[in-house]
């Protein structure tokens, strides 16, 4: 049996810019395709009406994908929309996000949807990511997680009325705009 190989953060940076998206799982390699045009509406549209309620409110700052979290030296994963909440600033550097947003918010596609319910939802536990968000356009749907001790539990979904996720009071997801 071959010994497993186990890549680094450097091993990481080395990879082809070929279109594809590149993420480590605890030293497993991870490849999906570019993201389809709907994706991709949905999670401007997310960011955008995020990115304007995080500002207007000073709460910190919010990136759009491709942003990597460098959550250890073999996990680093590209979320479709990040939050920092303020006592996160420090973490931004150059190179990405070097520790544990406040908020990962993973959109649904037909290549990721099995990875971000499982693997993904496993990793943003693992490294202590407060609180975690599934869009599904084509369900028109929006979970949250939010982290309790070392694991995840349901902290809300929307399915047809828009409404509020933590780790916000005040922003109204717009559940029908994030079904295109």
């Amino acid at each position: 049996m071959a010994a497993r190989v186990v890549l680094t953060y450097r091993d990481y940076v080395a990879l082809p810019e070929d279109g594809r998206r590149y993420e480590l799982h605890e030293g497993d390699l991870s490849v999906t395709p570019a993201p389809g045009t709907r994706h991709q509406r949905v999670v401007g549209e997310l960011f955008a009406l995020l990115r304007e309620h995080v500002r207007a409110r000073g709460l910190g700052e919010v990136f759009v994908s491709p942003v990597d979290c460098i959550l250890s030296d073999t996990t680093v994963v590209e979320p479709d929309v990040v939050y920092l909440d303020p006592t996160r600033a420090g973490l931004v550097s150059e190179r990405g996000i070097e520790g544990p947003p406040t908020l990962a918010v993973e959109v649904l596609s037909p290549s990721t949807a099995e990875t971000d319910h499982s693997a993904k939802l496993q990793i943003y536990a693992r490294y202590g990511v407060p609180f975690y968000w599934i869009v599904d356009p084509a369900a028109g749907s929006v979970t949250a997680y939010a982290l309790t001790g070392s694991a995840y539990r349901l902290a809300g979904r929307l399915e047809t009325e828009n409404g509020s996720l933590p780790p916000f009071d005040d922003f109204v997801v717009p559940v029908a705009s994030l079904r295109p």
